[in-house]
């Protein structure tokens, strides 16, 4: 290398070093004012740095299903490893709870602020205030957390009440725990005495031999003959084919987010549907209908395979204002088979 290259190579090296390390560090510059607005997009539990704006649940759930529902479900149920956003409720003591909008998001804030920074998938930032409030809304919705008719803005946003927003504590581990894992550990004669302070009994899987022992042998019982009237006979039903239940099973996987049946089944966004066959519309115990199935329920309607099917087909078209944000069945064929489904399940 020549001594002209070395000196121009060294005398560059060096012009760069000094405009890379002028000042203090010489990297940068301040951000300006309008640059930190465009990143301060972050919501507080107390309302601040949300926008003026406004939406409604049903607004919410066009935009959500546009948006949304390829990952999420039409529902807000999920779809595949996609993350539940509606269910959950009375979970959070469970091995595997789980934790939706609905069941476990301590502030409203969370929601909007992460919609809104985040959503949706690959698109990022594209939705509007109002499209955030209005998704906002129907999820809240989706976890009947509010009504058909309820709205969210800016206005009332802080009114709004979440399960969940006392489950949480103050981490003061630093506090209360780590001060006793410093120091050395104890590794023998570390305690004067040592008692046994609790037994498996308590949990019922060690017998208590000395209460065993103790415990009188009772007689074995004697069977008597009695005779048993004989048993009314039941009406006759029309036998429904095993296999179009089999499909109305599958079908009703639609239906599982918001409906239960079978043993233990429980209200959640929707009803319980366990002998809603020739049941009156509206007349589950302790469930907060809507006013429009209410007003149908007060026409007298009455579930059958006609008017399930009717319903399913078209759910908002059948009863303007219902609360199912369900878009329907369109196939007769798989109104039939959730018919079969649902007439398996008495109450």
């Amino acid at each position: 290398m020549s001594k002209f290259l070395k000196f121009t190579l060294a005398a560059g090296f060096a012009i760069s070093a000094t405009a890379v390390f002028a000042g203090e560090f010489g990297l940068g510059r301040p951000a300006l004012p309008e640059e930190i607005a465009a990143w301060d997009v972050k919501v507080m539990p107390d309302g601040r740095g949300l926008p003026e704006g406004s939406g409604d649940v049903w607004t919410g759930d066009e935009v959500f299903s546009e948006n949304c529902a390829v990952c999420h479900g039409d529902f807000a149920e999920g779809v595949g490893n996609w993350p539940k956003l509606a269910g959950g409720w009375d979970t959070l003591d469970h091995e595997d709870p789980l934790k939706t909008v609905g069941s476990y998001w301590p502030y409203l804030s969370t929601v909007w602020d992460y919609v809104n920074r985040s959503m949706p998938f690959g698109n990022a930032q594209s939705l509007s205030a109002d499209e955030v409030y209005a998704i906002t809304a129907y999820i809240l919705y989706s976890n009947n957390l509010v009504d058909e008719d309820f709205t969210l803005s800016h206005e009332n946003f802080t009114e709004v009440e979440m399960p969940n927003a006392d489950g949480f504590i103050v981490d003061d581990r630093a506090e209360t725990e780590y001060p006793k894992w410093t120091g050395e550990p104890c590794m023998e004669n570390c305690k004067e005495e040592v008692k046994i302070t609790m037994r498996a009994r308590v949990l019922d899987v060690t017998p208590d031999v000395e209460e065993a022992e103790a415990a009188p042998v009772e007689a074995e019982p004697v069977a008597v003959a009695v005779a048993e009237p004989e048993p009314a006979p039941e009406p006759e039903v029309a036998a429904v084919d095993p296999a179009l239940i089999e499909a109305g099973e599958k079908v009703f996987k639609k239906c599982k987010a918001c409906h239960q049946v079978g043993e233990g089944a429980k209200d959640r966004a929707g009803p319980q549907l366990n002998g809603v066959m020739g049941r009156a519309a509206g007349s589950v115990e302790g469930f907060k209908y809507s006013k429009a199935l209410k007003a149908k329920a007060d026409e007298g309607l009455v579930w059958n395979e006609e008017t399930i099917s009717a319903f399913l087909a078209n759910p908002r078209g059948y009863m303007k204002g219902t609360k199912m944000g369900f878009a329907g069945l369109k196939s007769e064929e798989d109104q039939a088979a959730i018919a079969a489904y649902l007439s398996s399940f008495a109450d």
